[in-house]
Order: C-alpha cells, then structure tokens, then sequence
C-alpha cells in the first residue's frame, strides 16, 4: 500500500509536473527571397529563453556569403540593409551591418515560443555565377552561435537552410 505523499508524487508526475530540466530547440531558417532574403530564429519548445546573443555567422557557407546592405562593395546588383520584420518586442537594439559582413549578432531580452524574431537582409554568394540567388546548399556550413545563461551552443546550416540547437537547462 502506498503513503499519501507516494500517491501525490505519482499523481503529480502523472499531469506532468516534474519540474525536470528540459530543452529548448532554438532553429534559424533561412529562406531566400527577391528582392529580400529573410531570416527567422524559433523557440521551438515551451521553455523561454531570457538575455540570448545569436550571431549569425556566413564565413563557412559552401558559397562565400556576404551580407549585401549597400549600392556599393562586396554585393552585387540588388542590395537591402537589415529590417527586422516580427519579434521586434525581443530585440535589445538592432545590429549594425556594413556592407561585405560575414557576422550579424542580435541581442534579444528574450526568446520565448510564442514569437519568433524574423528579419530581412540581402545575402550574396561569392563564387558562383548568379550570385544574387543563394540556395540551401549554398548557406550550407554557415552557422549560428546561440549565448544565453543557459550556456554557448553552435548550429550548422544544412543545405535544408536550417540549422537547430537544444539548450539545456530550462525548467519545463
């Protein structure tokens, strides 16, 4: 026969509070646009994450990819500067991006489930022909680096433009 106490903690257990450490699947996904090509960073799970650096970083890309923000440098053609498009609540402040850059970090007060923090940017390739046009496999070996309390976590882009890391540490 089980005690009171036994009989609460399965009960408990039962509906889910554990109050065990968990995870929280931060992905960046990259989907190339005209003239914009657009970023978007998701909590993927339930468990919030407060003060995050993510740094987006090109310079391992298959393709050489370069962030292209002005009429002139390192783009080519068609160039559009950072726009941030949802999420902007979780933005500390908006990075500054130079024309050429291979890195872009965003400060966010927070990342939760309920938003992601998506913007626009021109990317540009630096080996093949069209290079106004960048395809998964080209972001392919990017990567992002994710900084939070709950420690430094790095994802590689796949050639599904996607890259996904889990942090753990969060109660869930």
């Amino acid at each position: 026969m089980r005690s009171a106490a036994s009989r609460t903690v399965l009960a408990l257990l039962a509906l889910g509070f554990t109050g065990s450490t968990g995870f929280a699947d931060v992905t960046v996904s990259f989907v190339e646009g005209a003239p914009k090509d657009r970023f978007t960073i998701s909590n993927t799970d339930a468990c919030p994450l407060a003060a995050t650096d993510i740094e987006i970083d090109l310079s391992g890309s298959a393709a050489g990819l370069v962030f292209d923000v002005t009429s002139n440098g390192a783009g080519v053609e068609v160039f559009q500067p950072f726009e941030l498009i949802a999420g902007s609540s979780a933005v500390v402040e908006q990075p500054t991006v130079r024309d050429g850059d291979q890195q872009l970090m965003l400060r966010l007060n927070e990342l939760s489930d309920q938003q992601p923090v998506s913007f626009t940017i021109d990317v540009d390739d630096t080996v093949s022909a069209r290079q106004i046009t960048v395809s998964g496999s080209e972001i392919a070996g990017a990567q992002f680096t994710i900084q939070s309390a709950m420690g430094t976590k790095t994802g590689t882009f796949g050639p599904d433009a996607q890259a996904t890391v889990a942090i753990s540490g969060c109660n869930s």
